[in-house]
């Protein structure tokens, strides 16, 4: 029989304080919040599918942590990663390079013109027409060759036609490419007019996409989900596409478009140039094709970017997947050199976290944008994240680029309506099963905290009433 176990006094006291310091863990974090908890019920989620963590940004420890650690989806509240990263490892300062290379030849040029990209995520379809309009001043009127478009900046993307989900048409689809113009995007934009008819129009307008309009305009208020009201049968190839529309739009929506990723990027590219450079009174007798800048061309041009704060801005108001996608491209070019690869990127980045002390052994990165079902992060990973964020310089442009409640981005019709609107900066994230939510709230007392909550689970898509439950007690309570 073994008799008594018998403890030293040193030992006796360093139990006694592993106790009182596992109470003083215990008692830092609170319980879920009831009318957190009765909204999750009401959605019918189960607790067990859902990670919070709430933590004051001066305080040691959460307020609340509930499955915090457990590796979840977050959708495009992944793009917090990535824009952390991008701001500190490219700085704010940075910009992308578009160049323009060619041999001259009395009014244009006499062979063929090159085009070379560096990832610019934000050319759009104003800047390309700037960015010919400096090619016109340079003297170029007639190219007689081919535009050749050098990608090399970048690994080739492995396209596949379905995309993430097969709808391969949406937007949100779209492939990154060191050249890419107007995030390969055509609008279909709804115009009621003043008679009560309703026009439907493409823009850009390029004769390669034919649109098949039978919408009908119906009078009355504009549904929050008036885009289900309009179906879509979208044949797209890579040099032509077709768009048949039909359903019913409501007057009262105003202007509205439909976004559609269609036709190859290259002859995207080649369509919106032709349409332009034809406008400018420009002559281009070749065709399009990919490949390097051949030995001996000259350069014509370097045009620069917006500033990569103006760019993670509009990347995380709107959730751009492609631009997140690109800057993960970006990152991994810039620090490892080209061609940029995601991997290359989540081995810059992963080394960067770790050199911050934040440690994320769940973290899976696949593309930085969160369109993604093999993506992995935890609550408190991301809270640390956000907490670490708030104490670098480049918190500002963070800070800026994050929607805010009430006012605008993803987060402009939410909470709305109350006290707290226009005190939260927080990022959305959303695909089929996945609910998430993370960004900092301005307490009423004055405290700012960081919140997190990630929802896994198949009637995730009712959880937004829960998290802005959430969000709102972090705002009372503190």
């Amino acid at each position: 029989m073994a008799g008594p176990i018998v403890m030293r006094t040193g030992e006796m006291m360093l139990l006694a304080l592993v106790v009182l310091l596992w109470s003083l863990t215990a008692a830092a974090a609170e319980p879920l919040p009831p009318a957190v908890v009765k909204a999750f019920q009401q959605a019918d989620i189960p607790l067990s599918a859902v990670g919070i963590y709430v933590r004051e940004l001066d305080a040691a420890e959460a307020a609340i942590a509930h499955r915090a650690d457990q590796a979840m989806n977050p959708a495009s509240v992944m793009k917090l990663v990535t824009s952390y990263a991008a701001l500190e490892l490219l700085t704010p300062a940075y910009t992308w390079k578009t160049e323009a290379y060619a041999t001259m030849n009395g009014d244009g040029v006499s062979g063929d013109l090159y085009l070379k990209g560096y990832g610019d995520p934000s050319l759009t379809l104003e800047d390309f027409w700037l960015l010919l309009r400096a090619l016109k001043q340079r003297g170029v009127h007639t190219i007689r060759g081919d535009l050749v478009l050098d990608q090399s900046y970048f690994e080739q993307p492995n396209v596949d036609p379905n995309g993430f989900d097969n709808q391969g048409y949406r937007a949100y689809n779209t492939n990154p490419h060191a050249m890419l113009v107007s995030f390969k995007a055509v609008s279909a934009r709804f115009i009621p007019m003043p008679n009560g008819s309703l026009r439907v129009v493409l823009d850009p307008y390029l004769p390669q996409i034919k649109l098949k309009n039978q919408v009908s305009i119906k009078p009355g208020p504009c549904p929050n989900d008036w885009r289900d009201s309009i179906s879509k049968d979208v044949q797209n190839g890579p040099k032509t596409a077709v768009i048949e529309l039909k359903g019913s739009f409501y007057a009262d929506c105003g202007e509205k478009s439909l976004q559609f990723n269609l036709l190859s990027n290259p002859d995207f590219i080649a369509a919106v140039f032709r349409q332009l450079w034809t406008e400018m009174g420009g002559n281009w007798q070749g065709g399009v094709r990919e490949g390097t800048i051949k030995e001996g061309e000259r350069p014509l041009l370097s045009w620069e970017s917006r500033s990569l704060p103006e760019a993670v801005r509009d990347m995380n108001k709107w959730s751009n997947n492609v631009m997140a996608r690109t800057l993960l491209l970006t990152i991994g070019a810039e620090r490892l050199g080209a061609p940029g690869t995601p991997a290359k990127g989540t081995q810059a980045i992963t080394a960067w976290l770790s050199a911050k002390g934040l440690e994320m052994p769940e973290l899976v990165l696949e593309n930085g944008a969160g369109l993604s079902r093999k993506e992995r992060i935890s609550p408190k990973s991301l809270g640390d994240l956000l907490v670490s964020a708030s104490n670098s310089p480049v918190m500002p442009e963070l800070m800026t680029s994050l929607p805010i409640a009430g006012v605008d981005g993803t987060m402009k019709k939410r909470l709305k309506n109350s006290d707290m609107a226009g005190r939260a900066h927080i990022k959305t994230g959303t695909l089929e099963g996945v609910k998430a939510i993370a960004g900092y709230v301005l307490a009423k007392s004055g405290k700012r905290l960081v919140v997190v909550c990630l929802i896994n689970h198949a009637n995730a898509g009712g959880g937004d009433v829960a998290q802005d439950a959430l969000l709102q007690w972090a705002y009372q309570k503190y």
